[in-house]
This record gives C-alpha cells, sequence and structure tokens, in this order.
C-alpha cells in the first residue's frame, strides 16, 4: 500500500523541497546502495510479473539503456506474487526521488485486465525512473513511454510521485491493459498526501495544460464505457476508487498546512512526524524515508534519511549518494524474508542436486545484527504501555536526530571542501563513515531502549495481566 508525502519548497524552512513516506508490505526489507552502470548495446532487462501472480502475466525484456544513474534504494521480498527483489523507488545521483504508492482502479479494469499482462510493474518503473531520469519530468516520460510502447503489469492500480529540487509529479497508472495513465505537476506550494495516490479533476478542456499529462486514449476510453459523458473530468471518480482524499490523506495534509503556515514553517522535524506519526505509523510500515530536495553542486552530497523500519520504532540516519556500502545490519537478513522458511544455511542438500534448500541470504550477513528484527522487537515492546514508553522512544529519536542534523552540517562543509579539490576517495571515505556510525548509534540506541523497557515491563504486574494483541489507533 505505502504512503508517500511531498512539500513544495515555499513552505519549508530550508527553503527546498522535501518527499517522505514508507512501504508497508509484510516482507524483509533492506536498504542498497546500486552504482552507475555502462551496457552494452544489445542488453535488455527482464521486466513484468509471472503466473504466480495474484494478477497473472508473462515475464519479458525491454531494452537496457547505455547508462544507468547511481541511486539509494530499499528493496523488499514480497508483494502479491511480484518477483523480487521489489522497490518503492528511492534517490538517485540527480536528485531524482521517486516514491511508489498503491492507487485502486475501478473494478470494471480490473476484470478487463488480461490474464497474459505484459510490460514493466510498479517496482519495474521505479527503479527505471531512478537509473534513467535526469528530473522529475523526464521521469513521468519515461514511465508513459514505457507504458505506450511494452504496456504495464498491474497488480490493480498503482502510482509514483516523481521529485526534484524544482518541482514534483503525481502519476497514475490504472489496470485494464488499455495504457491509461495520467499525471498532475505539484508545484512549490503544494502539500500532497498519498495513500492510496489520488489525481481529481484534469482540465481536458485545455490542451497541453502544463500541470497536467495524460494517455491520448483516457477521455475516449471513458466515453466509450459509458463512465463519462460530459463536464467535469474527476479521473478519481471515472477510473479510480471514486472516493478521494482519504482520511488519512485529509488529517496529515491539513496538519501539515497548519504547520508551513507558522514563522518557522516545516522542517526535517516535521518532516519526520510526518512519517513516525503513530496516527500513521505501526507495524505495516516497513522503513521510513526522508528526502531532503536541494539542488547540490556535487551530486555525492545528496542524501536520503533512512530508518529500517517504521520509524514509529527506528530513528533516521542520513544516507549519501556518495557512500560506497551501508552496514552489515541494514542489508538483507533471513528475518521476514519470502521463502527463506523453506532454506538453509547448509550446503548438503546443494552437493546433492537440491538448490533451492540453500538459503539465498549471505551467512555473512546472518552474523550480523538485524536492524529492522531489533526495531520490530522494539515496537512490540512500545505498544505494551503505549502511553509511559511511546513519550520516551520519540524523545530520545528526536534527540538522537538532532545531533546528527548538527554533525551533518560539518560533514557536508568538510565533504565539500576536498570535492572542490578533486579529492573524491576522501570524501566518499568520510561520508560512508559518517553514514555507518549514525546508522549503527541509531541501532544501538534501538537495543538499549529495549532492553530498559523489556525489564520494566517485566518488573511490574500490572502489565503483566495486560497481556495481548495491542496496537496504535490509527486513521488508516
Amino acid at each position: 500500500m505505502s504512503y508517500g508525502i511531498y512539500v513544495g519548497k515555499n513552505l519549508s524552512s530550508t527553503g527546498h523541497a522535501w518527499l517522505a513516506g514508507y512501504g508497508d508490505e509484510p516482507s524483509s526489507h533492506w536498504l542498497e546502495i546500486h552504482p552507475r552502470k555502462n551496457h552494452s548495446k544489445n542488453d535488455s532487462l527482464v521486466v513484468g510479473v509471472t503466473k504466480d501472480s495474484e494478477m497473472p502475466g508473462k515475464l519479458t525484456k525491454i531494452p537496457e539503456v547505455q547508462n544507468t544513474a547511481h541511486s539509494i534504494r530499499v528493496n523488499y521480498s514480497y508483494y502479491k506474487g511480484v518477483p523480487s527483489p521489489i522497490t518503492n523507488g528511492g534517490l538517485n545521483e540527480y536528485g531524482v526521488a521517486v516514491r511508489d504508492i498503491w492507487s485502486p482502479s475501478r473494478k470494471e479494469l480490473i476484470d478487463m485486465t488480461p490474464k497474459d499482462q505484459t510490460g514493466p510493474n510498479y517496482s519495474d518503473l521505479a527503479k527505471i525512473v531512478l537509473e534513467r531520469s535526469k528530473s522529475a519530468r523526464e521521469g513521468v516520460n519515461i514511465i508513459a513511454n514505457l507504458i505506450n510502447q511494452f504496456g504495464e503489469s498491474t497488480y490493480g492500480g498503482n502510482s509514483h510521485i516523481i521529485a526534484d529540487s524544482k518541482e514534483a509529479w503525481v502519476i497514475i497508472q490504472f489496470a485494464g491493459g488499455l495504457g491509461l495513465w495520467a499525471a498532475e505537476r505539484l508545484g512549490e506550494n503544494t502539500i500532497r498526501a498519498s495513500r492510496p495516490g489520488y489525481i481529481q479533476e484534469i482540465p481536458i478542456d485545455v490542451p497541453n495544460h502544463p500541470d497536467f499529462l495524460y494517455s491520448r486514449n483516457l477521455v475516449e476510453v471513458a466515453k466509450e464505457k459509458g463512465w463519462y459523458d460530459q463536464g467535469t473530468f474527476n479521473i478519481n471518480q471515472i477510473y479510480g476508487d471514486s472516493k478521494g482524499p482519504w482520511d488519512g490523506v485529509k488529517w496529515i495534509e491539513s496538519e501539515m498546512l497548519k504547520i508551513s503556515q507558522t514563522s518557522k514553517k516545516i522542517t526535517m522535524t516535521d518532516m519526520i512526524w510526518a512519517i513516525r506519526t503513530p496516527k500513521l505509523t505501526s507495524d505495516r510500515s516497513g522503513y521510513g524515508q526522508v528526502v531532503p530536495l536541494t539542488e547540490s553542486k556535487h551530486n555525492m552530497l545528496r542524501l536520503i534519511w533512512h530508518s529500517p523500519v517504521g520509524s514509529i520504532s527506528a530513528p533516521f540516519a542520513p544516507v549519501f549518494i556518495g557512500q560506497t556500502e551501508v552496514p552489515k545490519e541494514f542489508q538483507k537478513h533471513r528475518y521476514l524474508t519470502s521463502g527463506e522458511d523453506s532454506r538453509f544455511m547448509d550446503n548438503s542438500e546443494r552437493i546433492q542436486g537440491f538448490s533451492e534448500q540453500m538459503s539465498n541470504v549471505d551467512q555473512g550477513i546472518e552474523t550480523s545484527r538485524s536492524a529492522v528484527q531489533e526495531a520490530k522487537r522494539l515496537l512490540y515492546l512500545m505498544v505494551q504501555d503505549k502511553e509511559t514508553y511511546t513519550p520516551e522512544v520519540l524523545e530520545a529519536f528526536k534527540s538522537h536526530e538532532n545531533q546528527l542534523l548538527l554533525d551533518l552540517e560539518v560533514i557536508l562543509k568538510a565533504s565539500e571542501l576536498l570535492l572542490n579539490e578533486n579529492e573524491e576517495a576522501k570524501a566518499q571515505s568520510l561520508l560512508t563513515y559518517f553514514s555507518n556510525q549514525s546508522l549503527l548509534s541509531g541501532l544501538d540506541l534501538v537495543i538499549k531502549l529495549s532492553e530498559s523497557i523489556y525489564l520494566r515491563n517485566k518488573l511490574n504486574p500490572q502489565r503483566q495481566k495486560n497481556e495481548g494483541f495491542k496496537m496504535y489507533d490509527q486513521i488508516w
């Protein structure tokens, strides 16, 4: 399902836009850095879904491009049978950020989707935009061209927010196998939350409107199906779930608008709150991301703030385009990874010819702690007494993150000076060290908080009597 929120630069205290959100699939999530790559003329990319997906289709190949960009992304191992690894987006070296967000199409479109559908799936589109686009608008064009040329493999409707330092776009891909899509530009004074992604009215009577793009058949199909005759062309009512913004979207957009109207406008702390608030974030949230959409002299200094699970129970830390690696603790572990329940870290079966029994996770990674597992444990401890533990944990996270923000200013300045002197390797080392230490110190904080709460909870007889399922009160 996922969640994303965009804030235009005129509403930001720092003068740049923000894109933040999370993915909330139940499988494992892990952080990856993908370096720039060169490809040969005949290279291709496998895209789509298989017959085993919930909405089946066929895998196909599309041409690869000559060069793909450096990017940071979070991958995960399962959603509706879509081939893994899957991603909801991330950030590339050109400052283009992507968030993939569910957006349900009307039932008739879902029912008419071919059982042998082909073309990129939602994850393929997010990855391709990260690898190929140098602006948000170019990202929209890439998705549109791919759908026009190869189709799209749907799971019932989807959307993406694609953003850079100047603007953002919401693009909706509709089910049905008809190549239907529409995009809306989000400007400098916009706050837009998606869960699900939505677009409402499109001014179809204004050709070449600068704030809207859509497939050539968007209006034609609606008329042919009897879903539209004349008047306002509201694509959420015509092609979507007809609900418009859901209650959670209305609430967070309203709250962020109030903040933007204060003298300080929207800060990094506010963006973290928008992703962390227990009204929106819980066990469903697989990770957290906050991207400052800055203009940068050096692409290496672009960064994404990352939390390994929903940030209600994990602090954020910066991850840079310029760093070379992330700690093992934040890489792919077996915990919650789809299919690992039937595999072993033992090659005896492999020797006998049963290679499917061998784990797909690196054994060296499994020797480390799992940031996801540790933060999940903290979440389950926190909900045992929400009123007592949650404020304490969030205050600790806030203090930790505030210190990182202060340290970050120094690191960015030092790295910029090194890059100005063409000392790229030294800048990479500095960025990698600071990010990894920030991630690991956040993990240490999570573990210490867990141990403290565990002991306090264990020593309180009243809490022991209140065993059972507990969760935060959420809007969605």
